[in-house]
């Protein structure tokens, strides 16, 4: 399903653990990593699509989490042009999305990423607040920073803690540092 505007509706999942760290995933057979995400089906509501896309992409059903928000309108974002497959009608030049706050619940050996016949995932770790929109692709970046700075008032209010901004890139466009303590599991 795309829109007129050549958009695919999208949900994004920013998913917390009890300690307000981040899920962060690898894509399979690739080196990219993301957050949980994908194409809303036209008979769905994003709510539906999102609690749909996580368990597909985590194996998490909706009584292990709990939504605290989601972003108002459309996030988008903008393939960059080889991947835009010109010769397909209508023609998809990127991604409309609704980012949905997630909070754990349930254990985190809940966490299957082998829960749908093709899985999205082959590596999963907890990172800091800010590690995603930095390290995410470059065509993704600014729609992964507006979406973690609408939730970053939400995370600092249910953690009690301070994230302060947005750290700045190097010249490589990485943070200065890495995922503290990152967990990893297959």
């Amino acid at each position: 399903m795309i829109d007129v505007d050549g958009y695919r509706p999208n949900v994004g999942i920013v998913l917390l653990n009890a300690d307000g760290r981040l899920f962060w995933a690898r894509r399979i057979n690739r080196d990219g990593w993301q957050f949980p995400q994908g194409g809303m089906r036209s008979d769905e509501t994003p709510l539906e699509a999102m609690y749909r896309e996580l368990e597909e992409e985590t194996g998490l059903a909706a009584h292990h989490v709990e939504v605290i928000c989601a972003t108002h309108g459309w996030l988008r974002y903008r393939l960059p042009n080889r991947y835009v497959r010109h010769h397909q009608r209508p023609t998809c030049i990127g991604q409309k999305q609704v980012w949905f706050l997630l909070k754990l619940v349930g254990d985190e050996d809940a966490l299957k990423l082998d829960a749908s016949e093709k899985p999205e995932f082959d590596l999963w770790r907890w990172v800091d607040f800010w590690y995603p929109a930095a390290h995410v692709v470059n065509f993704k970046r600014q729609v992964y920073e507006r979406a973690l700075r609408h939730f970053a008032p939400l995370v600092e209010d249910l953690f009690g803690v301070q994230l302060g901004s947005l750290p700045p890139r190097d010249e490589a466009g990485s943070p200065p540092t890495g995922p503290r303590d990152g967990r990893a599991a297959a």
